[in-house]
């Protein structure tokens, strides 16, 4: 089905303490605690692997004047060591999956140039300590500040990279209140806990690679662009995934190696990176500059808008962070500017890091919207009720539901807003106390997804998909919904994902996932309950499915009787149709921080965190709030600790590992709750859901920058917040202080 109008009542809506919703347990945890749910790396389908390990480029910028792999292919065993003197030949460059040492030109520093295939990890990896590579070094480009006069506006993904309304000029110069402010980002790391590994093995003309991926169709079709094969030539298979983050969105260049290297020697090759290859051949999320400016009356109501944005990423490519995209809808305003602008640098390749745009873009929006409610005198959210728009401000297309102004007020109710300070007035002891808030808005897409199931003459209801699971609860809010559906026990659903050969589904990524994978699984269980029904002949109208069965009327028919012998498959497809054109579609919330922050050191220590959202149908109270307060924990990650530092001489990230990359571990994170109001879409999708995975992420960082202004009076416009820039600011205070008197 096309999402062309609005849903009509559902089986979902006649069954509202039905076990969609449910805070049931992952069905794949038992699997998970013994062992029995294997990663990429740890698959044994593929007998007697060899094992690869990458030779990165220890230059930024240059091209390899020799390789000298004499001594690594004389090294114990050792099968094969592939440079771009002898690697297979390979196709073009398709959705950031690009050919393996293609020629001599080295783009960054750990850009792959050699890769060794032996025996046993270990050989391998000591084999590619003795390849030897003399380059000719040319200045890298690594920082984007030093390169902005190389700016350039990027091709368009999705959505244009520019957006205008009205005069912005003009209005800005007229407005009474104004802020001008400039936002910066780091580079962050996704850092998740599975790193990327993939095992290859061919058979005839077809590879098959159990790899991490997260969109298993749009990886496929991009591998074997690269490889030169027919799509459906190219299996990828990723049933279980630890964590990804957008990291794994593409096939990386291990999964490419490993494919490449399995032909030649004719067995499979496994492949992992280490930890600090994750730093270099992995992607990252790009650091940005970010300059604000709002117009406003003396009421607080926006007149202008404008927010332009500079990123960065590899040499060739063309991904760009939409940090000004959200901004395009969260406000009134009838004057309007959003820019996009790209440098190209000698750094790894940048890509989709959770919630890209929104994520950065809300860290330097939400904190400009808090220095204007201080320049106004004004409650924050006073002053983002007030501009509060009645439709897209951009598109001029209704909301398809937008709670973000009650999100805000039930969200001050819990969290005690009222009890918030003047800025640098709240003390006890040595710790300056104070409180801040952000709205939260992410885009809610849907993509195409398809499923199949079949009920078997058991009762046994069999879902299959090649959708994955990323550790968000996937294979459970599938079962709940099959389960719910068919009116049986979850122990009576059978979820198989994670494969290619499966039904194509939209993957993991960008909160679409189970609004799609499982919108496509409710039109094939309906279409399974119409067939049902059929071979019964029994009367659709009040049908209902419950305890392994349907009854209508009078009669009730066990659903493995319908069945029969054979068992019964049907299909079912969603796609996005009219309402997303009609409607502007986002899942909402609004963030709460308190901090302390020391008067003497600067340290800050978040004290206690909430979280209230509204994500359409919750299709899982407790997979829900786990995703929720995962995304926060990553906003106080990024508002406080995160950022990989560029050494600009080298254009290398020199903290290339967990122990210097610092993420927010349990103790810096003590007291953190999220909410749900209630909520359901019908122009989302036939669940009537809204994405959740990202939405957590969007404005927490912002609510704890607020929260260190309110506590110091000190504003912080470079993340993260570290204690140095606390102490900076204390200093210039004091010297304002002292030239006062």
């Amino acid at each position: 089905m096309e999402m062309n109008q609005p849903i009509g009542r559902t089986p979902l809506d006649d069954r509202p303490d039905g076990l969609v919703g449910r805070p049931l347990d992952r069905v794949d945890g038992p699997l998970k605690v013994t062992g029995r749910a294997p990663y990429a790396y740890e698959v044994r389908e593929l007998a007697d692997p060899a094992y690869g390990f990458i030779v990165p480029a220890t230059v930024s910028a240059g091209t390899i004047r020799a390789i000298d792999a004499d001594a690594a292919r004389r090294a114990p065993g050792v099968i094969l060591v592939m440079t771009h003197e002898n690697v297979p030949e390979q196709g073009e460059k398709k959705e950031q999956v690009w050919p393996q040492l293609a020629g001599t030109q080295v783009r960054f520093r750990g850009q792959p140039v050699a890769f060794v295939v032996a025996e046993t990890f270990e050989q391998a990896r000591a084999a590619a300590m003795l390849v030897a590579v003399t380059y000719d070094r040319s200045k890298p480009k690594g920082l984007l500040r030093e390169n902005l006069a190389a700016a350039y506006e990027p091709k368009p993904v999705n959505s244009p990279p520019d957006s205008a309304l009205g005069d912005f000029d003009a209005a800005f110069a007229a407005a009474p209140v104004r802020i001008d402010a400039e936002y910066t980002t780091p580079v962050q790391i996704h850092a998740q806990m599975e790193p990327h590994a993939t095992i290859a093995a061919w058979d005839g003309d077809r590879v098959t690679l159990h790899t991490a991926n997260q969109m298993l169709n749009r990886g496929q079709k991009s591998l074997a662009a690269v490889l030169k094969l027919p799509p459906e030539n190219v299996r990828l298979v990723s049933r279980y995934i630890g964590g990804g983050f957008g990291s794994k969105l593409q096939p990386l260049p291990e999964a490419t190696l490993a494919a490449l290297a399995a032909r030649v020697v004719r067995r499979p090759v496994k492949v992992a990176l280490t930890r600090q290859q994750e730093f270099s051949v992995g992607t990252h999320r790009t650091d940005t500059i970010q300059r604000i400016r709002l117009g406003a009356d003396r009421d607080g109501r926006l007149q202008a808008i404008a927010h332009e944005s500079w990123s960065d990423t590899a040499e060739g490519d063309g991904f760009f962070e939409t940090s000004a995209n959200v901004t395009r809808s969260l406000y009134a305003a009838a004057n309007r500017v959003t820019r996009h602008r790209l440098v190209n640098l000698n750094v790894p390749l940048a890509s989709a890091m959770r919630a890209p745009g929104e994520a950065v873009g809300q860290l330097a929006f939400e904190c400009a919207m808090d220095e204007l409610a201080e320049r106004l005198k004004l409650d924050p959210i006073e002053l983002r009720v007030r501009n509060e728009p009645a439709e897209d401000p951009e598109k001029k297309v209704p909301f398809s539901v937008r709670q973000l102004v009650p999100c805000m007020r039930e969200g001050a109710r819990l969290f005690g807003w009222d009890g918030r300070a003047a800025p640098g007035t709240r003390r006890e002891g040595d710790w300056l106390v104070g409180m801040g808030m952000s709205a939260a808005a992410r885009l809610n897409p849907l993509m195409a997804s398809s499923a199949k199931v079949r009920l078997g003459p058991d009762g046994v209801l069999t879902v299959r998909m090649a959708m994955t699971d990323i550790g968000t609860g996937t294979y459970t809010i599938l079962t709940q919904i099959a389960a719910e559906m068919l009116g049986l026990p979850p122990n009576r659903v059978r979820v198989e994902l994670g494969d290619t050969d499966l039904p194509y589904a939209s993957g993991s990524g960008g909160s679409f996932g189970a609004g799609s994978a499982g919108s496509a699984l409710y039109v094939a269980c309906d279409n399974l309950r119409k067939a049902l029904i059929r071979a019964g002949d029994l009367n659709p109208d009040g049908a209902v499915f419950r305890d392994g069965a349907v009854t209508s009327g009078n009669r009730t028919e066990s659903l493995a009787n319908l069945a029969g012998r054979t068992g019964m498959e049907e299909a079912g497809e969603i796609k996005p149709g009219e309402m997303k054109a009609k409607f502007s579609q986002y899942s909402y919330g609004a963030h709460f921080a308190e901090v302390g922050v020391d008067a003497e050191t600067g340290e800050i220590r978040l004290r206690r965190m909430l979280g209230v959202f509204t994500g359409g149908r919750i299709l899982n109270a407790k997979t829900a709030r786990s995703q929720a307060i995962g995304g926060m924990t990553f906003g106080v990650g990024a508002a406080l600790m995160e950022e990989a530092v560029t050494d600009p001489r080298h254009s290398y990230y020199v903290n290339h590992d967990l122990a210097e990359y610092h993420v927010p571990v349990h103790a810096d994170v003590p007291a953190i709750d999220a909410v749900f109001l209630p909520e359901l879409d019908d122009k989302a999708n036939p669940l009537k859901s809204k994405g959740l995975g990202e939405l957590g992420i969007c404005g927490a960082g912002a609510a704890l920058a607020n929260a260190v202004y309110n506590a110091t009076g000190i504003r912080i416009r470079d993340y993260p917040l570290t204690l140095d820039k606390v102490l900076k600011g204390f200093e210039e205070r004091e010297g304002q202080a002292q030239r006062r008197t």
